[in-house]
C-alpha cells in the first residue's frame, strides 16, 4: 500500500480507481466493511482501490482542544489500514483551503481529475463539502455527469438487547466507561496506543519506578486512569505493565501523557515504538497529598495488576 500525500503530488497514474471518503478514526467495523467493499469492487473491475484520509481531521481543524479525542494517530490509522489490501492511501491536508471548498468542487478536484475515480462507496450517514452539502444523492447526481458510480454501505448496529450504530464516537464512549471488552467487539481487535518511547521528566525513576514515556502526539484522550495493560515492544516482545494516561495532577502536569511501569523488566528502549493494550481499569486518575503517599498507591497499582494478570 502507498501512501499519496495532497493535490500538489501528481495525480493518479492509473486510468480509474475505486475510492472511499473518511476519517477512518480507530478503523472500526463499520470502517472495515466499507473497506472491504472498495477491495472487492477494485479486484473486480481491475483498477487500484484508494481511501481518502484528511490530516488534521475537519473537527480539529474547526474546533481544536475541544475536537473529539483521537482514537489513533495517523501512523497507527495508516497501519491499520495497510492490512486489508489497499494500493492507495491517499491524505489530504485539511485546511481552510480544503474546508471552504464546495462538494462539487471537492468532487471535480479531487475525485475527478486527480483520482479519475470510476466508483465511490460511502457510509450512508457522509456528508461534505464547505457547504456540508456533499452527501449521497448529490454524488449520485454529480456521478452520472461525471462518469462515476456510487454505492453506500448500510450502518453496522452491534448484536446485543441494546444494540448501538457502529461509530468512532460510540468506541469513545465505551472507552470512557472502561468497557475494553465491548470496545474491541466493535473494533474487531483490542483496543491499543502505540507510540515512541521518549525523555520524560524521569519523576518515576526517581520515585522508584522507572517508565517509559509514550508520544501522544494528541490534544487529547478519549479516557484516562490507571490500567493494567500489555505491551507489545518494537522487537515484538510481550509484557505486561501498569499505564497512567491523563495529566497527572500530582506533579502539576496538564498535558495529556501515557506512562508505562514494565513488570519485571530492565532495559534501555528509549526511541523504540510500543503497542500498549489496556485490559482493565485499576483506578481513576487522583491528586495525592505528597509524594511518599503517590508511592505508596503505585506499589498498590503494580499488586493489583499483577493480581489481575495472575487471574
Amino acid at each position: 500500500m502507498r501512501l499519496l500525500r495532497g493535490l500538489h503530488n501528481p495525480s493518479l497514474k492509473e486510468a480509474k480507481c475505486v475510492a472511499t471518503i473518511g476519517n477512518f478514526d480507530g478503523v472500526h467495523l463499520g470502517h472495515q466493511s466499507i473497506i472491504q467493499q472498495v477491495v472487492a469492487k477494485a479486484e473486480k473491475l481491475g483498477v487500484p482501490s484508494v481511501v481518502i484520509i484528511f490530516e488534521p481531521q475537519p473537527l480539529e481543524f474547526f474546533q481544536g482542544a475541544k475536537a473529539p479525542a483521537r482514537l489513533m494517530r495517523f501512523r497507527e490509522k495508516f497501519q491499520a489500514l495497510s492490512s486489508f489490501g489497499l494500493d492507495y492511501v491517499f491524505c489530504l491536508k485539511f485546511d481552510s483551503k480544503l474546508s471552504q471548498l464546495s462538494a462539487e468542487s471537492f468532487v471535480e478536484t479531487v475525485l475527478v481529475s486527480h483520482l479519475k475515480i470510476c466508483h465511490l462507496v460511502i457510509g450512508d450517514d457522509f456528508h461534505f463539502g464547505g457547504d456540508r452539502k456533499g452527501d449521497f444523492t448529490l454524488l449520485k447526481a454529480l456521478g452520472q455527469l461525471k462518469g462515476f458510480s456510487v454505492e453506500n454501505t448500510p450502518t453496522l448496529v452491534e448484536s446485543g438487547a441494546n444494540s448501538e450504530r457502529i461509530s468512532s464516537t460510540f468506541v469513545r464512549a465505551l472507552l470512557a466507561q472502561s468497557n475494553f471488552t465491548a470496545a474491541q467487539d466493535v473494533l474487531g481487535r483490542a483496543y491499543s496506543i502505540a507510540g515512541r518511547v521518549i525523555h520524560g521528566q524521569k519523576l518515576g525513576r526517581q520515585l522508584g519506578f522507572p517508565t517509559a514515556n509514550i508520544a501522544l502526539l494528541r490534544i487529547n484522550v478519549a479516557f484516562t486512569g490507571v490500567y493494567a495493560v500489555k505491551v507489545c515492544l518494537q522487537n515484538g516482545e510481550q509484557t505486561l505493565g501498569v499505564a497512567n494516561i491523563g495529566v497527572k495532577p500530582t506533579v502539576g502536569d496538564f498535558l495529556p501523557s501515557l506512562e508505562v511501569y514494565l513488570l519485571d523488566f530492565n532495559a534501555n528502549i528509549y526511541g523504540e515504538h510500543l503497542s500498549v493494550t489496556f485490559c482493565v481499569k485499576l483506578r481513576d486518575e487522583q491528586r495525592f497529598e505528597n509524594i511518599e503517599a503517590l508511592k505508596e498507591q503505585i506499589n498498590k497499582d503494580i499488586n493489583d495488576a499483577r493480581c489481575y494478570f495472575s487471574k
